[in-house]
């Protein structure tokens, strides 16, 4: 016989309670472990592909487990010395680029822009300020990172970490399975199978789609001869992650350092504004039908939420685990909705409505 729903409530309450204490106080402790998790996570489609083309599981993820080696280490030999090289000259130069909005401002708009304006005072304020706070900002995030993830942590338990879970992945879902309550398996599989389907749908397809339009913007940025044309890519890719708003900051960044570095040539700042068009038409009508899907359950503004109130109390942990989470209650709290229409409450005694159980009496 099912356990009360009260009862029920209290256990999956206990639970909930017991995890978020965890996170709170173990949180630099488990994040290798939850890194190494979504990475695996995040690769087993890969590892049951190739099993499915012959490997065995150990060797799948030795493969995969080389060629991330080997794209890792292009990345920090080659792009990413750039990628900090390029955001120390843009805090160099943000003065400069400051300055001269001002001129512009001061030639198209004397009245506004006065000696005396609020406006004039900000701007000139404005590139000292990001200048001064710009390299303590990536020194203290730098540092920081460094503080919750060491050397040791990033290079050797995080891929030892991913490597075991990779292989042991199928094993250690069907021990979980093994231990669901009978009872309530069926719904706990269902709910299970929701929550992978919106994970798989968003984490899985929109960090390609991340992937793929960073490098995309990167390279065609740079090809047109904008000069920080490889930080405005990895930015704009990186914010895809959160709908509209990798759009929205890199297209501001980009066709703003356009109009700084090309300013009268505008066929230049035609192409930078196309290249994003291109990206967002691209993104839209190819990239996330096919690889995300047009409804994962997680709404951009459920998402933004959860982002930042974990990262505001559990810190960059706490980021981490906002999406798995997010999708987790998204699932959970349609459920919720579902059964509570199914429910007495909801469609009361009125106009002589019937209940499931009531018609299966009748």
């Amino acid at each position: 016989m099912a356990l009360p729903v009260g009862t029920q409530f209290r256990y999956w309450a206990i639970a909930a309670v017991v995890f978020f204490v965890l996170l709170w106080f173990l949180g630099d402790v488990i994040m290798p472990f939850l890194i190494g998790g979504a990475i695996a996570y995040f690769l087993d489609p890969v590892a049951d592909k190739l099993e499915a083309w012959g490997f065995k599981r150990i060797w799948a993820t030795i493969t995969i487990s080389i060629l991330a080696l080997i794209v890792f280490v292009i990345l920090i030999l080659l792009i990413v010395p750039s990628l900090v090289n390029q955001a120390g000259q843009l805090i160099n130069l943000a003065p400069q680029i400051a300055q001269n909005l001002r001129d512009f401002l001061i030639e198209r708009f004397p009245d506004v822009v006065d000696q005396d304006s609020v406006l004039r005072q900000s701007l000139d304020q404005i590139g000292k300020t990001i200048q001064d706070r710009g390299a303590e900002l990536v020194d203290a995030v730098l540092s920081s990172a460094m503080g919750i993830v060491n050397i040791a942590l990033l290079f050797v338990i995080v891929p030892v970490v991913t490597f075991y879970l990779l292989w042991d992945w199928d094993r250690m879902v069907a021990a979980i399975d093994d231990l669901l309550p009978r009872d309530h398996a069926p719904v706990i599989r269902d709910l299970a199978s929701q929550i992978d389907r919106t994970l798989a749908g968003f984490i899985r397809g929109q960090g390609t789609v991340c992937l793929i339009l960073g490098t995309f913007y990167a390279v065609a940025l740079m090809l047109a001869g904008l000069q920080f044309g490889l930080i405005v890519g990895a930015v704009a890719g990186a914010l895809t992650f959160i709908p509209y708003i990798g759009a929205l900051v890199g297209g501001a960044l980009a066709i703003g350092l356009a109009l700084f570095q090309f300013w009268g040539e505008w066929w230049h700042i035609a192409i930078v504004a196309g290249i994003f068009m291109v990206g967002q038409f691209f993104e839209g009508n190819i990239l996330t039908p096919n690889l995300v899907g047009t409804s994962v359950g997680l709404h951009p503004v459920w998402l933004i939420f959860a982002l930042s109130a974990f990262g505001t109390v559990f810190g960059f942990v706490g980021m981490l685990v906002a999406v798995p989470v997010a999708a987790a209650l998204g699932v959970v709290t349609r459920y919720l909705i579902q059964r509570y229409k199914e429910g007495r409450l909801y469609k009361g005694l009125s106009e002589g409505a019937l209940l499931p159980e009531d018609q299966d009496d009748a």
